[in-house]
């Protein structure tokens, strides 16, 4: 079984960023996601990644992929995983990172998965006018 993903954001957008890179990519196993809502705290959480945890298979490693560093999703998935040797805790979610991190699961362990949410999510951010301008000076 693939490294065990799991999502968690403010709000729906970690069921959203989901369902939209399945879309693109297919049904996806040993993923899991939880939402944060007003009301909670990460006591909370925590026990809502715990749940997810048991709900997946951790023997090749956890990547846990939040939102927002310091937000409260990171600061429980940080109580989590920090003990842990297989586990990681990533930060700034987006669909390239998911999609690249998720497509790569196959051949990659947990570290390079890291590595590849880290670049993907980077490299995800573009901005069109820039784009354009560095295609058109590398084409001088």
């Amino acid at each position: 079984m693939p490294v065990g993903i799991i999502i968690g954001t403010h709000g729906e957008a970690a069921r959203e960023l989901l369902k939209s890179t399945e879309m693109i990519i297919g049904k996806q196993e040993n993923v899991e996601f939880i939402t944060f809502v007003p009301g909670e705290n990460t006591d909370t959480l925590i026990q809502k990644f715990t749940e997810k945890l048991d709900a997946i298979d951790a023997s090749e490693g956890v990547l846990f992929m939040v939102d927002l560093f310091g937000g409260s999703p990171y600061n429980a998935a940080s109580q989590i995983a920090l003990p842990k040797e297989k586990m990681d805790v990533v930060t700034g979610i987006n669909i390239p990172m998911l999609l690249e991190t998720l497509s790569m699961r196959a051949v990659s362990g947990l570290e390079d998965l890291r590595d590849i949410a880290l670049t993907a999510g980077r490299e995800g951010v573009k901005s069109l006018k820039q784009s354009l301008k560095n295609v058109e000076e590398d084409d001088l």
